[in-house]
């Protein structure tokens, strides 16, 4: 009589397909069910006892070990990241700020759903510590609720919409901010200032376009409002735009420098002088700012510091720390532009 053949071993394969999951969630059962649902760790466990799997303690000592590296999840366009350089000046913050830990920073672009399902996936997969989520837009992120479930470290940079219960942020006072601007735009004696918004499903258009308004109170005319996308092409549009509809206007606020830049150009191709004619203010103080003609008034936002919040408090949370939520002043500087 032939000997029977041994029994092969359960393997992690086997354990994935009785509870109807991932290999990755098993994986990140077997190294203390982080970022893992309850139900899903349920089902691991009934199927480990179910196939007889056993862990091979040597493996799981080196898997349970941290990444030791943090992504920078960018759901923007390739394009978006290397013509706005207030991505380039919070990546920057955060790499100097992870290297005070070690820390490598790893970017991971997330502008099409393609892109954030392998990120999705990159992350689930424990490849990283966590994650800092820079420009998310209300309707294009529902991989944050995957994170929420499963308790991924992730910090915001602005109000993450829709998930501002579950997962910190660190944002700069966009209201504030605004009506900053408008009051000091007034304060030089225009008195017909138009509002160039930003995207409507980020936290920074809406806050922006909310400071604008209040500032103005009753007397807000909403025919001095057009809409942009932050791109300095939008903010050529809008401005012709507004132009067409209130020729008499005497000064424009535009939610980021980029768009700024984009009316000086508009107002500059229509005949206008800036600022004999039409006075103009920015948010944010990027690069741009100073290379306007003429240079940009504009609200500093502190990149610096945001980047480096964003990190101490994703490490707090990888760390076993509730998530916090920090908002941040912004400051005034004034250059030729108004």
């Amino acid at each position: 009589m032939e000997p029977r053949p041994p029994r092969r071993r359960p393997t992690i394969e086997d354990v994935a397909r009785v509870a109807g999951v991932s290999r990755g969630t098993v994986s990140r059962v077997l190294n203390g069910g982080h970022w893992v649902g309850a139900a899903a760790a349920a089902a691991v466990d009934e199927a480990i006892k179910q196939t007889g799997y056993r862990i091979n303690p040597h493996a799981r000592n080196l898997a349970t070990s941290r990444a030791n590296s943090i992504a920078f999840l960018l759901t923007e366009s390739h394009e978006r990241l290397f013509e706005d350089p207030n991505f380039s000046a919070l990546m920057r913050g955060a790499a100097e700020a992870l290297a005070e830990h070690d820390l490598p920073l790893v970017l991971l672009m997330a502008g099409s759903d393609d892109e954030q399902r392998r990120a999705t996936e990159f992350i689930m997969a424990g490849h990283v510590d966590g994650a800092l989520l820079v420009s998310s837009h209300r309707g294009r992120q529902s991989f944050l609720s995957e994170f929420a479930a499963a308790r991924v470290p992730v910090i915001a940079c602005g109000v993450p919409l829709g998930f501002e219960k579950s997962i910190g942020y660190v944002e700069a006072d966009d209201v504030d901010g605004a009506r900053a601007m408008v009051d000091y735009l007034r304060s030089t004696g225009r008195s017909t200032i138009a509002h160039i918004a930003g995207p409507l499903d980020t936290s920074g258009g809406i806050g922006r376009l909310a400071g604008y308004r209040e500032e103005h109170g009753d007397a807000f005319d909403e025919r001095l409002v057009a809409q942009g996308d932050y791109s300095r092409a939008s903010g050529f549009a809008a401005m012709k735009e507004l132009l067409e509809r209130m020729p008499h206007l005497d000064a424009v606020f535009a939610a980021n420098d980029l768009m700024a830049a984009g009316a000086i150009d508009a107002l500059v191709a229509a005949g206008r002088r800036v600022p004999d004619d039409v006075a103009v203010g920015g948010f944010d103080d990027s690069p741009v700012a100073q290379r306007t003609d003429p240079p940009l008034t504009t609200m500093r936002q502190p990149f610096d510091r945001i980047s480096r919040e964003m990190v101490r408090m994703l490490l707090d949370v990888r760390d076993g720390q509730r998530a916090a939520r920090l908002t941040v002043p912004t400051e005034l500087v004034v250059r030729e532009s108004a």
